[in-house]
């Protein structure tokens, strides 16, 4: 089993900046595409930006040229700089990651329990 776990959230004012890392944990495992998501409140979860373990990315047309998704394939961790944040960037940000673990390969695809970003003055 894989575990992801989010840290980096807080409170921002307009026109701030946060940095979120997400950490993958287990044993024997590949990771394949990490990503961000988030969760506004009353609103569906929804793609920030994804990563390929070869560093291909993929944005939300919302945050493009304000957020920056980087991972560090040594390290098993995922990063989303935020830039110029705005208050509908409020949410709850969740790391995404998928892959392969184990002897038999078997895929997986894990969520970590979310760090809350919430952007007002």
């Amino acid at each position: 089993q894989v575990h992801l776990v989010e840290s980096g959230g807080g409170l921002v004012r307009p026109g701030g900046s946060l940095r979120l890392s997400c950490a993958a944990s287990g044993s024997a495992f590949s990771l394949n595409i990490m990503g961000w998501y988030r969760q506004a409140p009353g609103k569906q979860r929804e793609l920030v930006a994804t990563i390929t373990h070869g560093g291909n990315t993929k944005y939300a047309g919302s945050v493009k040229g304000r957020f920056t998704i980087s991972r560090d394939n040594a390290r098993k961790m995922v990063y989303l700089q935020m830039n110029s944040l705005k208050p509908e960037d409020t949410a709850d940000y969740y790391c995404n990651a998928d892959g392969w673990t184990g002897r038999e390969y078997s895929y997986f695809d894990s969520w970590g329990q979310g760090t809350q970003v919430t952007v007002s003055s």
